[in-house]
C-alpha cells in the first residue's frame, strides 16, 4: 500500500536585528485598563514580568521593514534549503494578523494580500502558484500547514510554501504591561508531497475554535494612557483568563491529536509549542504528561526561545523549528525518525495541534 503524505523539506527564518531588553522599559509610564497608573515602579514591573513570563528580551524590526519583507526573507531561506525551483510552488500561504504596518503607524495594510506581495518579491511568474493569507491568531502558521496538507493529500498540490510573519511591535500599546510580551519575526517551511509504504511526515492534525465563549479574550482597543487616546487602537488581552483557558484546553487538545495519530506521548521526542509565555507553556507541558499518568518529563523535550525572542505570534513555531533543525539551540536536536508534536493557541480562541514524523 502506498501512502501519500506531506513532508517538510526546507525551513528558514528571519530574526529582526533590534534587540530590546527588559531594562529598556524602565522609566516607561504603565497604566491599568482603567487608565490608572500602577503603584509599583517600572523597575518592579519589569522584574515581576520576567518572573511571570521568563521573557528577558525580544526582537523588533528596523523602521524600513514591514511584515511582508521579513516573510520574504524567511521564504527565500526555506526555498534554498529545500533545493526546489520556486516556480514549482502550487501554494504560497502567509499567516499574519495585522498585515504590513509601517513604522510610526498602527494602521493595517493587507491589500493586496501579503502572500501576493511575497510572491512578487520572490519574482515567481507561475500563475498557478496560488497566493493567499490566513488570519487565525497565533495558531495561523500551523493552520496554514494543515491547509497545505489537505491540498497535498488531495492531489491538488505537490509543493507549498507556508510562512508565519508578524511585526507586533507596531500595534502594541507602549503603556500596557502586556506590550512587553510581543516581538517581531518570520519563519517559513516548504512542504512537499511524498509517497511511501509507511506513513511519515504529517501523521495527524486537529483544530478547535472556542469563539462562542472566548472570542474577546484578545481584542483591539484604545491606549491605557488616558491622555493618548487619539483614535488609534492596540492589541489587548485578558491575560489571566487566557492563561486559565490555555491550561484547561490545550493539553487535552494535544492528547486528542495524538490519539488521532495513534502515537503515544512517550514516543514524542520534541514538543514544539507556540512561544506565548514561558511559565504557561511549562504548565501546559506538565498537564499534558499528567493526562498520560506520566510523572517524569524527559529533559529537553520542549525547546524554548521565548526568553530571548519573545512572542512573535505566528512566527514562533516555524522560527523555533528552523533554529533547532540547524543546531543553533544548545542541547536540542531533531533527527530522522523522530516524532514531534506541534501545538498553538491564540486569538479566536483557536487551538491546533499536529503530529509529525521527521
Amino acid at each position: 500500500m502506498q501512502y501519500r503524505y506531506s513532508s517538510i523539506t526546507g525551513t528558514g527564518h528571519y530574526l529582526p536585528t533590534v534587540q530590546v531588553k527588559n531594562d529598556d522599559f524602565i522609566g516607561r509610564d504603565f497604566f491599568d485598563r482603567n487608565g490608572q497608573p500602577f503603584a509599583k515602579s517600572s523597575k518592579e514591573i519589569t522584574e515581576k514580568f520576567l518572573e511571570i513570563t521568563t521573557i528577558a528580551e525580544r526582537r523588533y524590526v528596523k523602521d524600513h521593514l514591514v511584515t511582508s519583507d521579513i516573510a520574504f526573507f524567511a521564504a527565500e531561506k526555506a526555498i534554498k534549503a529545500a533545493g526546489i525551483d520556486k516556480e514549482e510552488l502550487d501554494y504560497i500561504i502567509v499567516a499574519h494578523n495585522f498585515g504590513d504596518v509601517k513604522a510610526n503607524s498602527n494602521r493595517s495594510d493587507f491589500v493586496p494580500s501579503l502572500a501576493a506581495r511575497v510572491k512578487e518579491k520572490l519574482q515567481i511568474n507561475n500563475p498557478r502558484a496560488i497566493a493567499y493569507d490566513i488570519a487565525f491568531g497565533c495558531p495561523g502558521w500551523l493552520q496554514g500547514v494543515i491547509q497545505a496538507d489537505y491540498f497535498i493529500k488531495s492531489g491538488d498540490a505537490h509543493k507549498a510554501l507556508v510562512i508565519g510573519s508578524e511585526t507586533l511591535s507596531r500595534i502594541i500599546d507602549p503603556h500596557d504591561v502586556d506590550s512587553m510580551l510581543y516581538a517581531d519575526g518570520a519563519g517559513a517551511v516548504i512542504m512537499e508531497g511524498k509517497s511511501g509504504e509507511t506513513p511519515s511526515g504529517i501523521l495527524a492534525h486537529s483544530t478547535r475554535s472556542d469563539a462562542y465563549q472566548f472570542a474577546s479574550m484578545l481584542y483591539m482597543d484604545k491606549s491605557y494612557h488616558p491622555d493618548k487616546n487619539t483614535g488609534d487602537i492596540y492589541l489587548k488581552m485578558h491575560g489571566r483568563k487566557l492563561y486559565q483557558y490555555a491550561l484547561s484546553t490545550v493539553p487535552q487538545a494535544i492528547k486528542d491529536c495524538l490519539d488521532k495519530s495513534g502515537v503515544h506521548l512517550s514516543e514524542i521526542k520534541k514538543v514544539l509549542i507556540h512561544q506565548a509565555n514561558g511559565k504557561m507553556d511549562d504548565a501546559i507541558l506538565h498537564r499534558l504528561y499528567k493526562l498520560y499518568g506520566m510523572d517524569e518529563i524527559p529533559p529537553n523535550v520542549m525547546p524554548m526561545t521565548i526568553a530571548w525572542l519573545g512572542n512573535s505570534s505566528v512566527a514562533t513555531i516555524p522560527t523555533l523549528l528552523d533554529i533547532v533543525l540547524k543546531g543553533d539551540l544548545p542541547d536540542q536536536k531533531i533527527e530522522k525518525g523522530d516524532k514531534l508534536i506541534f501545538a498553538s493557541v491564540g486569538a479566536g480562541m483557536n487551538i491546533n495541534a499536529m503530529v509529525y514524523e521527521v
